[in-house]
């Protein structure tokens, strides 16, 4: 086949298309932006074409899951979910990335990998926040495990959707595979995968600073109030405690610290921001503020064991339920010459009063008679929804921006009974996918789980226009004769070549057109070409149409993959991150999956 001016023109945009990438010259859906322009404008594919992506099925698809994933965020069932594998996992950065990447894996094998990624996500980000592993270390590893899972059975991938149909040539239909021909290999795969990064997980994630948990004050608050300290968990011996109230023990007077949970291990009783007339009971555990010094003396004074690693507190007082916030006195406001103890903080909206701030003066111990007066600052801890409702009030000014959001539990049966409709839509139904998952997002947004506005705003712009890019550059390859050019010069190289050289050249191959185009038209052009190549060779040819179908799902080292692009902003993540980690694993990929066909197929 010639070279032809458009073929040397689609090369040179793909070359463009990696320095960009490579070398962080644009932003990535800048990039994106910029194929769709420069395409039609060089005459490599019609104007139609060019912002066909916009409105593609995985596009679509996308918006509708990551709306469907924000509604199942705002009624609380995500942070459900984080309990659930927090229980499990602790805090060991390798159980939890584990857990997360092979359960977002088995989902993948079953529906689409963009759709379980979505859904994961908001946990991972709860969970990256509550214990501290950088939440670059949970996309990331759950990213590609959700394109490898994939492989599992015939329905977990477009390409393997395909394949059946696509096991004709020279006349003569194959037997169709089975619903887990492959899963023996795509388990290996994804074994492969959480081996790869639980073993080399601290060489090829992105280098993150450690995320102080117990570190509540930010650096503008820190510099007024160090002197409150920080956070512990204590617990009460069963033995040598009689139950008495918090009035009555004089912690904040005595030891200029504050208590901000209790907790009763026999009732499971809870109690966030508890008053001065709640008691504490023996064998209870207690959530405390104070200087180290002070919380030593404390344990010291009452014969009580405590430690800085919240264990029983580690939700309600990690940093996505709550924190500490300074709140100004405005001049109109209803507090001005209450007390404290008049106002009632804990009653009223669950927050405790850890310090206020008099003209120049932090106030620690002894608030309660304190009166308030305007320009006061108050230091308060509670949860982010409590701010919120504070906020409302208009009493106090906040220095800050509140964290978090109000939280729509109330809806959360809807939340789920929407996705779970939509995965029967999806599964059973075999309504188009895009469809199934808009009916989701518009179903949330009926059901007043989450606003047209928020719905809105829950979108990734950047991972949507970046994928809109990349669909016409595919498109461009098919259109100008490119693709099938690589594939027969590469083929033609190779000339008669043993099985397992032919399934690793069907496999490079395949593996380098899912970077660029996408998988279903790699698929769909190359199972045919490897079908024809394997009886050329006296190989069977349905062994190289499924090299062709699994190896299409090898995409790691760019973000051009949508389940990629879509843990691209949340996880901070950068292209050469990609590269570092997606080498590696592209390598190993090759590897499993043709020794894998060699020993099952």
């Amino acid at each position: 086949m010639v070279i032809t001016p458009d073929i040397l023109l689609v090369l040179g945009v793909l070359l463009l298309v990696i320095m960009c990438f490579v070398f962080e010259w644009v932003r990535v859906d800048m990039v994106g932006i910029m194929v769709m322009v420069f395409l039609p404008l060089l005459g490599l594919v019609t104007p139609e074409q060019a912002i066909s992506g916009l409105s593609s099925n995985a596009v679509v698809s996308i918006i509708g899951v990551i709306i469907i994933g924000a509604g199942l965020d705002k009624t609380g069932v995500m942070n459900k979910l984080a309990q659930f594998i927090l229980r499990f996992a602790g805090k060991n950065e390798h159980k939890i990335t584990s857990m997360v990447a092979g359960t977002v894996a088995l989902i993948s094998g079953f529906m689409q990998n963009i759709g379980a990624a979505a859904l994961f996500m908001p946990a991972a980000k709860r969970i990256s926040s509550q214990t501290g592993v950088p939440a670059s270390h949970i996309l990331l590893p759950m990213a590609f495990c959700a394109i490898i899972g994939g492989t599992l059975t015939l329905v977990g991938s477009s390409p393997l959707i395909l394949l059946n149909d696509l096991l004709t040539v020279r006349g003569v239909t194959y037997d169709h595979f089975g619903m887990f021909s492959m899963t023996p290999i795509g388990i290996l795969l994804v074994i492969s995968a959480l081996l790869y990064f639980s073993l080399m997980g601290k060489w090829i994630l992105p280098k993150c600073p450690p995320q102080p948990l117990n570190c509540l004050l930010s650096p503008l608050l820190d510099k007024t109030y160090h002197d409150v300290g920080q956070l512990y968990e204590m617990e009460i011996p069963t033995m040598g405690f009689e139950e008495k109230s918090l009035d009555e023990l004089q912690i904040r007077s005595e030891y200029a610290c504050s208590v901000l949970a209790t907790y009763n291990p026999i009732t499971h009783k809870r109690n966030n921001a508890p008053r001065p007339e709640d008691t504490l009971c023996p064998g209870d555990r207690i959530a405390v503020i104070g200087e180290a010094r002070f919380i030593e003396q404390l344990a010291a004074d009452f014969g009580w064991t405590y430690t800085d690693e919240l264990k029983v507190f580690a939700d309600e007082l990690s940093a996505a339920n709550s924190g500490i916030m300074e709140g100004i006195v405005t001049p109109r406001s209803r507090l001005i010459g209450k007390t404290i103890h008049d106002i009632q903080l804990r009653k009223r909206y669950g927050l405790v009063p850890l310090a206020v701030y008099v003209g120049h003066e932090v106030i620690i111990s002894d608030l309660s008679n304190i009166v308030v007066e305007e320009g006061n600052a108050f230091l308060l801890h509670g949860k982010w929804s409590a701010f919120h409702q504070l906020k409302a009030q208009h009493d106090l000014v906040f220095t800050e921006p509140v964290q978090g959001e109000l939280m729509r539990e109330d809806r959360a049966r809807w939340a789920v009974g929407t996705l779970i409709v939509t995965m029967f839509m999806i599964l059973i139904l075999d309504i188009r996918l895009s469809i199934a998952l808009l009916f989701g997002a518009m179903s949330m947004i009926i059901g007043k789980v989450l606003t047209l506005d928020e719905a809105y705003c829950s979108v990734d712009w950047m991972t949507v226009f970046l994928l809109a890019g990349l669909i016409p550059l595919g498109l461009a390859f098919e259109n100008t004769g490119a693709a099938k050019l690589i594939a027969d010069m590469m083929m033609n190289a190779v000339g008669v070549p043993t099985p397992t050289v032919l399934l690793i050249c069907i496999a490079v191959l395949t593996s380098f057109f899912t970077l660029f185009t996408s998988n279903v038209g790699a698929t769909v052009l190359l199972v045919p070409l490897s079908m024809n190549l394997a009886l050329s060779c006296g190989m069977d040819p349905r062994v190289a149409a499924m090299t062709v179908a699994l190896a299409a799902s090898n995409t790691f080292v760019l973000p051009t993959h949508q389940v990629n692009a879509l843990v691209m902003r949340p996880g901070g993540l950068r292209a050469v991150d990609y590269l570092r980690a997606g080498s590696g694993m592209t390598l190993i990929f090759l590897a499993v999956l043709v020794a894998g066909m060699r020993l099952f197929f």
